[in-house]
């Protein structure tokens, strides 16, 4: 049996008999598609009842805010790290046990382990296979400000990765630059759109012909559509477009069910949801004992794609919606 079984086996065997009649209120920030079907599994091996808060990242991590001890939350389950970093930074998260960790990567744990990564991804740009020629790709995001690409490209603003990745933006190359950046963008006209997935078939319809959306939604598309005329690929290595983020979940300081969370949190990390992870949602495992799905580029390529960025250090959220606000982009 492979430690994180271990751990998850130990974590029910010494909780079950007073789980069964307990529940769980939880705030997520992922699509239901993605997280529901892993915690559904949860709720059937555990007898466990979860309820459920679907929102943006950016709009529960707000709410948990303005809530304070008050949250009825036990947790929220993040699609970024940069809310979890503000939540933690407000004092609103509690230490998650060490022994959680055991199967993580040091480079995926953050100082005093307020919260813990789920999965991870990559930003890519999203194109027609049809309408683009591999001669017009980018080598930077900072490329799509050009006339050649405008009114040509699609956006999610109000996406939870899309702010991270504009936090991420102010950090590495300050706050004049993103500023910069984002009205250019505006200027040569980028046209908005709810989600990733939006994206993916504003881009197959015609109506643009790139986005800038996670690595997953894309693969987990052709999946169902292998015909799907939409390409993706990385921008230059080390360029701020491919930004590699993590979701995760943290421990409301709040809760009255922290332990209860902490099983949870356990069976994220069990083979069996990091598997899920990797294999339903096309993401890649946060842990040492799964493999990525072979549709995913290699770990390698990856960690050469992505951009050196501190992920506990790209927590301010409200200073991303504040320009976001100011750019008229909310």
């Amino acid at each position: 049996m492979k430690p994180t079984r271990h751990l998850f086996a130990f974590l029910l065997l010494t909780a079950f008999a007073t789980s069964f009649a307990q529940g769980l209120t939880l705030y997520v920030g992922r699509g239901e598609a993605l997280a529901g079907p892993i915690i559904e599994r949860f709720e059937a091996e555990t007898g466990v009842d979860v309820v459920v808060r679907y929102g943006s990242t950016a709009e529960l991590a707000v709410l948990i805010t303005e809530e304070g001890a008050a949250s009825p939350a036990d947790g929220i389950w993040a699609q970024d790290a940069g809310a979890l970093g503000a939540l933690a930074r407000a004092g609103l998260l509690a230490p998650v046990p060490d022994e959680l960790f055991a199967n993580v990567p040091a480079k995926h744990r953050v100082p005093g382990d307020l919260w813990v990564p789920v999965s991870a991804r990559n930003r890519t740009l999203v194109y027609s296979t049809q309408r683009v020629d591999e001669s017009e790709l980018p080598e930077s995001v900072f490329d799509l400000t050009d006339p050649r690409y405008r009114g040509r490209v699609a956006w999610a603003p109000t996406n939870a990765s899309f702010q991270s990745f504009v936090t991420a933006l102010r950090v590495t190359h300050g706050e004049e630059v993103a500023e910069r950046w984002l009205r250019d963008m505006i200027a040569n006209g980028a046209k908005a759109y709810p989600n990733n997935n939006a994206q993916l078939d504003a881009v197959a319809s015609g109506e643009v012909d790139f986005g800038l959306v996670n690595n997953y939604y894309l693969l987990r598309r052709l999946e169902e559509e292998p015909d799907f005329p939409v390409a993706q690929t990385f921008f230059a290595d080390g360029d701020i477009g491919n930004l590699a983020n993590v979701t995760g979940i943290g421990v409301l300081a709040s809760s009255r069910d922290q332990e209860l969370m902490h099983r949870f949190i356990a069976f994220l990390l069990s083979d069996e949801a990091q598997e899920f992870f990797t294999n339903d949602n096309h993401e890649y495992p946060i842990t040492t004992t799964v493999q990525p799905h072979p549709s995913l580029v290699s770990n390698e390529e990856a960690v050469r794609a992505a951009p050196e960025v501190d992920l506990g250090a790209i927590d301010d959220l409200e200073g991303t919606l504040e320009l976001l606000r100011e750019v008229g982009l909310l």
